[in-house]
């Protein structure tokens, strides 16, 4: 991980990398940064098993703000999560039973600890979960001692509500803005913590939390907001052609992962660096300058993938993922293992071939989809546009037998330059 900024340079290279969205009282955030370690914290509501790289932004600048010297709260949701977030949303969320958003929270603090250090001597970063101060809230207390300090007219003006009025919000999602304060509140009071940070659709539920902390005590407390992250050509960011990207590799492969990445659009890739890696100013600037000289190199691409997929995979990931990239590239599956081999083709056709007896060719052709007729299937082996596991093959009776099989089940298969399909046999 390559960085040199220190906490004399942070908000700077926040700002420089396209980072700041938002921020309260910049000029004195920007001293207190310099002159002292600062505790902050981030939010994530357990709202699936995993956190999707949608969440990667904040993560990643949590994670700058550590190795800047600072102390990074990584908060889940654990209470909150049970509420539901009407930020960003036009609907009501579906509440999720307790044990499964416990479950949920514990999957997370478990992603969280791959990004952030918390065995540090010196400045580690702590998981925290709110469903300590929450879950024993009494409704009396919670009303007499927070929500007095809210107006209504307050809670309406704010976008996460606003936006919702025309369709409609229940009292429990018009609650959370007062519980997600509460949240900065108790963090400031026993974690000394005095800088939230969040996404541009959180800005006002972190100045409400500033205004309870006011209300409730005072003392310097400061929000920073990063902005959604797009993509130029108006596509939804951290969608891929299967769904969401997620961190879970279980969900999302390693491969498919660096596929996301390496697939970057030329007006996006120098953002992304920005955004998502912790390359130097100088390096993203040689790259940005490699884009303009020879974008058919795709340089910038490729960085990215590596620096991304390193980060939330491992060294490990980056090999193999670049190891079926060359392997799809070249059509020489041949060297690659069975897990590889599986996860280069995850999200290909997949048929299951029944029964030990060889299969011709041609038959083989229909029955993966590969070819629509006999007609076609023998005029795309006799074209040369037909391979198996690399292996062009250009005579209509072949035989696809035990030899063909990788790893003893395996046979790929390619028709033209690009559509793959994996024939399974049992």
């Amino acid at each position: 991980m390559t960085t040199n900024v220190t906490s004399q340079d942070l908000l700077e290279d926040l700002e420089y990398r396209g980072l700041v969205y938002q921020v309260t009282d910049r000029e004195n955030l920007d001293k207190k940064l310099k002159s002292e370690r600062v505790t902050l914290y981030c939010g994530f509501d357990p709202t699936a098993d995993s956190l999707h790289i949608g969440s990667l932004l904040p993560i990643l600048t949590l994670r700058r703000f550590q190795l800047a010297g600072h102390i990074s709260l990584a908060l889940v949701g654990g209470g909150t999560g049970l509420i539901g977030d009407p930020s960003g949303r036009s609907s009501e969320r579906s509440l999720n039973t307790a044990d499964t958003v416990a479950s949920w929270t514990d999957s997370l603090k478990k992603q969280l600890s791959r990004f952030l250090d918390f065995e540090s001597t010196d400045n580690a970063a702590k998981l925290v979960s709110n469903y300590d101060w929450i879950a024993p809230l009494d409704v009396i207390t919670f009303l007499r001692d927070v929500g007095k300090n809210f107006t209504v007219n307050y809670m309406l003006a704010k976008d996460s509500v606003d936006s919702r009025l025309a369709n409609g919000i229940s009292f429990t999602e018009f609650s959370y803005m007062i519980l997600q304060a509460y949240d900065f509140h108790r963090l400031h009071q026993e974690q000394n913590c005095s800088l939230q940070l969040g996404g541009s659709d959180q800005w006002g539920n972190i100045t409400a939390g500033l205004d309870l902390i006011g209300k409730m005590g005072g003392g310097d407390a400061f929000g920073l907001t990063m902005p959604l992250v797009t993509k130029s050509d108006g596509k939804k960011f951290g969608k891929s052609e299967s769904g969401a990207v997620w961190l879970d590799r279980s969900k999302t492969s390693a491969y498919q992962f660096y596929q996301f990445w390496i697939n970057t659009d030329d007006s996006d890739v120098i953002k992304f660096l920005k955004y998502f890696t912790f390359l130097t100013r100088e390096q993203i600037e040689a790259l940005e300058a490699e884009l303009a000289a020879h974008p058919e190199k795709r340089a910038a691409q490729r960085e990215l993938a590596r620096e991304v997929t390193r980060i939330v995979h491992g060294d490990e990931a980056v090999e193999s993922a670049e190891k079926i990239t060359q392997a799809l590239f070249s059509g020489d599956v041949t060297k690659l293992s069975e897990s590889e081999l599986v996860e280069a083709l995850s999200d290909m056709p997949t048929t299951v071939i029944s029964g030990g007896e060889d299969r011709g060719l041609i038959d083989l052709l229909i029955e993966i989809g590969a070819a629509p007729s006999r007609r076609q299937a023998k005029q795309d082996i006799e074209s040369g546009a037909v391979s198996v596991n690399g292996e062009k093959l250009t005579t209509i009776d072949a035989q696809i037998g035990d030899a063909h099989k990788l790893h003893g089940q395996y046979a790929v298969i390619k028709r033209g330059k690009k559509n793959y399909y994996l024939a399974k046999f049992e």
